[in-house]
């Protein structure tokens, strides 16, 4: 995820506070990541006031909110999905070698009795990151910063208020082949074929064309495939397969009777500022509407020739999410 800046001014005015290079500019960043760190469990009283009790009977098959207390209120969500195989795994496994990068950011929007809202944050976006010189893709700012790091520049790019965007979950490869697997695969369709041996970063492809059962193997495939170091939009649209597909695996007869099992399995295996019982209660709300994932993407600028970062498309009114009720998606 490596690349040079993009030609053109890459200092949009939202990212301005970022391109700076003074070293007290740089410390007061670094500071006001450790005490988002420090805020981003601060609130969650006001939506789950207290320890969710999980019903002691079994959910219903049909319906949601046996599964859990609902939300009180809308939740934001930063899903961050790593290139390592655990969490604080010393290497990523992949190519360049290091410690983990972000493949995948997403945001997500739950509001009980409402259509689950996704935004996409594309990791190739240049932003300039506290303590390094010259433009480095979204990506790095989980190696940089965490997650306090990552959700800081996010939430400044998009503009969300002060404090909106403070949940998150990391989840790293072993985590989703555990989600997928304990839901007993999921379906998803595919309009070609990928099949790919990639030893610098240690995966293989193998999937046909058509309409398809996924394993938590095939699924890890399926979300990290990227041939070209400019395909990473084209990532993201086989990412969307994948979450419409978990999300209808979800929604399937007795798959809230497998939840419980299944959140606590991977709840250890991620790093969030949830616990079980609030991940049961946003899945809850997630489903407790019949409609399919409104999944939307920001708009970025024209690629200047084979550069691998990108910037958004300039002059778009803040906040850029989330939507606003009934909007439709885009992408």
């Amino acid at each position: 995820m490596e690349g040079s800046a993009p030609a053109g001014d890459a200092a949009q005015p939202r990212l301005k506070r970022w391109l700076g290079t003074k070293p007290s500019r740089t410390v007061l960043r670094v500071a006001a990541a450790v005490i988002g760190a420090g805020l981003i469990g601060g609130g969650l009283a006001l939506i789950w006031p207290k320890p969710d009790p999980i019903a002691a009977a079994p959910p219903t098959p049909d319906d949601p909110a046996s599964l859990a207390p609902l939300p009180q209120r809308s939740v934001m969500v930063l899903l961050v999905g790593v290139d390592s195989e655990e969490i604080n795994d010393p290497s990523n496994r992949a190519a360049p070698k290091g410690p983990a990068n972000a493949d995948s950011l997403m945001l997500i929007h739950v509001t009980a009795k409402e259509a689950l809202q996704v935004l996409q944050v594309p990791t190739e976006l240049a932003v300039q990151l506290p303590g390094l010189e010259g433009l480095q893709s979204l990506a790095s700012a989980y190696r940089v910063g965490g997650v306090a790091l990552t959700a800081d520049v996010i939430a400044e790019m998009i503009g969300l208020p002060a404090g909106q965007l403070d949940r998150y979950l990391v989840m790293p490869r072993q985590a989703l082949r555990a989600l997928v697997d304990g839901l007993g695969e999921v379906e998803v369709s595919l309009n070609q074929s990928y099949n790919r041996e990639d030893k610098a970063q240690n995966y293989s492809v193998n999937l046909q064309a058509g309409r398809q059962t996924l394993n938590g193997r095939q699924a890890e495939q399926l979300a990290r495939h990227r041939p070209d170091p400019n395909g990473d939009a084209e990532r993201r649209l086989r990412q969307q397969s994948l979450l419409r597909g978990i999300h209808d695996q979800l929604r399937q007869p007795n798959a809230l009777m497998l939840l419980p099992n299944v959140i606590g399995e991977v709840s250890a295996q991620v790093s969030t500022n949830l616990s079980s019982a609030e991940i049961l209660s946003l899945t809850a709300a997630a489903l407790s509407s019949s409609e399919p994932p409104v999944i939307n993407q920001l708009e970025l600028a024209p690629r200047a020739g084979q550069q691998q970062l990108r910037e958004l498309k300039p002059d778009q009114p803040l906040p850029l999410w989330p939507p606003e009720p009934n909007a439709s998606a885009g992408n």
